[in-house]
């Protein structure tokens, strides 16, 4: 069969005393097994959680500067529409169509409370030549249109009410039209 080993000899017969090589060894190194693999997975996990989180905050970022980018267009073209209707021109526009005329010369009150300048009472100018829209005579009539007189037509006293120049406030006593400051 196999021989006996041979009984070891100086550096080495020394090295076997003090390490030797059987169970005990064995039985040592299985806890530090079981913790480092403890460890690597621990940390492989935490690994994989961070990622995980990293990478839903990274979708919930672009998707929040995509909302800004659209939410700064809409702004903008708000911005736009804004200045566009804030335009000398178009505020006159708006204004006949309005049915407002240009102020007369105003008048101002001194800190003493004596009025400086003649007031004068803002007329309409003449109406321009374009067409003005008139109701179409198929249209039914609503509930509260005016009285229809015996010959069919509005009567006159049901129209449009006209102004009454002795109840309106003359201008000399109505305080002056104040404009709202920038």
């Amino acid at each position: 069969m196999s021989k006996p080993a041979a009984p070891l000899k100086g550096r080495a017969a020394r090295l076997a005393r003090l390490m030797p090589s059987t169970g005990p060894s064995t039985a040592a190194r299985t806890p530090f097994v079981l913790l480092v693999v403890l460890l690597l997975g621990g940390g492989l996990i935490t690994l994989l959680l961070l990622n995980s989180a990293l990478n839903e905050g990274s979708f919930r970022l672009s998707e929040l500067k995509r909302d800004t980018t659209e939410l700064t267009d809409e702004q903008q073209a708000l911005q736009h529409d804004v200045d566009s209707r804030s335009q000398p021109d178009a505020l006159e526009k708006r204004a006949r169509e309005l049915g407002m005329v240009p102020g007369g010369s105003p008048a101002f009150l001194n800190p003493d409370g004596t009025v400086r300048g003649k007031p004068t009472e803002a007329t309409a100018p003449p109406p321009s030549p374009s067409p003005s829209p008139t109701p179409s005579p198929s249209a039914s009539p609503d509930a509260d249109a005016p009285a229809a007189g015996p010959s069919g037509s509005p009567s006159p006293s049901a129209s449009a009410p006209q102004p009454d120049p002795a109840a309106a406030p003359s201008a000399e006593n109505s305080p002056p039209p104040t404009s709202p400051g920038r």
